[in-house]
């Protein structure tokens, strides 16, 4: 089994999902005691939520890549940034060390195309929905058309994430919220929905939509698994 390295706390409330959903994978293929073997750094989220909000970009990159060296020189095998928003500065991080890095949108792509789907809501930070690293890749690699909601929408979605999924709270007032922004992507042709941060699928599921949803956490996690037992 290789040994998966997160770069985590991006927010912990999401790192723990990845914890805890790389562990079962591994328990439900390999049966038993078996869990995965994993190394994790973790960040205080306000120092890098302040810098992402500051425009700051080449700085959180420069801190992600020395986390990035320091799994790799401590024995890990693959990298995970355990969060959507950063994978702007996927391309730096990768550069930073030899092992690879699994982006957040390979997995979501595949299993994006193996449904059959061409068009897709996308909701995520501010960052994930408007600064179009995302949609690009997904448009570039698996030729989907990637929708985001209007600027209201936006502006909701973000908040929501920043003052409460990332803080631990979920309210059925926000979950409510959050379905009416679902809706009006489907409303303009979406096929399906993009959980493209970390946190979303801790407010809404499948049960919340009329189409199907991709959990970017989950979809990241069974790629890691994957590729941790690979060979």
């Amino acid at each position: 089994m290789k040994t998966i390295g997160l770069i985590g706390g991006m927010s912990w409330e999401s790192t723990l999902e990845y914890y805890r959903l790389i562990n079962q994978g591994i328990r439900a293929r390999l049966g038993g005691l078996h869990s995965a073997h994993i190394l994790m750094e973790s960040y205080d989220f306000a120092t890098i939520a302040d810098l992402q909000h500051a425009g700051r970009w080449d700085q959180t990159a420069a801190i992600l890549a020395g986390s990035a060296r320091r799994l790799e020189a401590a024995g890990a095998d693959l990298l995970l940034i355990c969060t959507n928003t950063m994978h702007k500065v996927a391309d730096q991080v990768q550069d930073s060390v030899i092992i690879p890095l699994l982006h957040i949108a390979d997995p979501t792509g595949d299993a994006l195309r193996q449904s059959g789907i061409s068009r897709v809501g996308l909701l995520g930070t501010a960052f994930t929905m408007e600064d179009g690293f995302m949609q690009e890749r997904l448009a570039a690699r698996f030729g989907l058309e990637v929708l985001v909601p209007e600027a209201e929408d936006r502006r909701t979605v973000h908040r929501i994430i920043y003052d409460e999924l990332c803080q631990g709270l979920t309210r059925e007032s926000s979950r409510a919220a959050y379905r009416e922004v679902m809706a009006r992507l489907v409303d303009r042709g979406a096929q399906g929905i993009v959980f493209g941060c970390t946190e979303i699928g801790l407010l809404v599921g499948p049960e919340d939509a009329t189409v199907p949803v991709f959990n970017t956490t989950r979809l990241h996690c069974e790629g890691a698994i994957a590729a941790a037992l690979a060979g």
